[in-house]
């Protein structure tokens, strides 16, 4: 087996992971000795396979794009867990969760345990950061005045900033975005899901900004 790239099923075969290395194990030290020994069942791709979580980290860090996502006070424990897992991949640099500190992280699929999380108290601390950061602020929402995501450039550095389902975002972080974007929808339902907002966002970002050649 090759000591660069352990190969092995993804996460949509019937049993998900890998099981023990077979033959010498190699002398990398991204290797974890007890994966190598026991097999590896998390939710990573192949590449990964094996590799220590701090390895994995110290990786995806050279691969992170200027993306920032900001969620505010969503409701859902579940949205915030399809934001994190989609943003981790996506490479985007840091999430930001702007209101409650704790949220069941079942839906994360335990990507956040390799994607930067930040928490801010208020939506001022979160703008506060933006600014210091240089960061274009642009809310995603739904309203009057905004233009369709799907004719417009984000910005390369930027927060997407996303409101929970019904309320959006809040007036503070409405009246500080330089741009406010909006989903086209075609059908009878007001909004679609956060999560899948955000999704649907983040890879417009993607598409316009990021090196294809590199996704796995």
């Amino acid at each position: 087996m090759d000591d660069a790239i352990a190969v092995g099923p993804t996460e949509w075969g019937e049993t998900p992971g890998v099981g023990p290395w077979e033959g010498p194990p190699p002398a990398d030290p991204r290797y974890d000795p007890e994966l190598l020994r026991d097999g590896d069942r998390r939710n990573v791709v192949d590449a990964y396979r094996y590799w220590t979580r701090e390895a994995i980290i110290a990786d995806i860090d050279t691969r992170r794009h200027p993306l920032h996502i900001a969620i505010e006070n969503f409701g859902s424990d579940a949205n915030i867990g399809t934001v994190v897992r989609t943003a981790n991949a996506f490479a985007v640099d840091t999430v930001h969760i702007v209101g409650r500190r704790r949220w069941n992280r079942r839906g994360a699929m335990v990507t956040d345990r390799y994607q930067r999380l930040r928490h801010h108290d208020s939506t001022a601390a979160l703008l506060e950061f933006a600014a210091a950061q240089g960061l274009h602020v642009v809310a995603v929402d739904n309203v009057a005045g905004s233009q369709p995501l799907e004719q417009v450039t984000l910005p390369r550095e930027c927060v997407l900033v996303f409101g929970q389902e019904g309320p959006g975002i809040t007036p503070e972080a409405s009246a500080s975005a330089e741009l406010t974007v909006s989903i086209a929808q075609f059908g009878s339902t007001r909004s679609i899901n956060a999560g899948v907002a955000a999704g649907i966002a983040m890879h417009a970002w993607i598409r316009t900004h990021a090196d294809i050649s590199r996704a796995w």
